[in-house]
């Protein structure tokens, strides 16, 4: 499974945006994008979630039952 901070960074290298201009267009601080690739646990999940619909995804519960098969 793919981590948060893995996805988040490959993803924005993909559409070749630095952190930048990454956070100007999602619309959150640099810090905020910075905070999620370093894989930081103390995170704002309305602003994740701002992150992630750059992509079409968004944070939701999963049970973790589900993960394992």
């Amino acid at each position: 499974m793919k981590q948060l901070a893995e996805f988040v960074k490959e993803r924005r290298k993909e559409v070749n945006l630095t952190q930048e201009e990454f956070a100007e267009r999602a619309g959150v601080a640099l810090t905020v994008v910075r905070k999620i690739e370093q894989g930081k646990t103390n995170l704002n999940m309305d602003k994740v979630n701002l992150v992630l619909s750059m992509f079409g995804h968004e944070l939701a519960p999963v049970n973790s039952k589900d993960l394992e098969s």
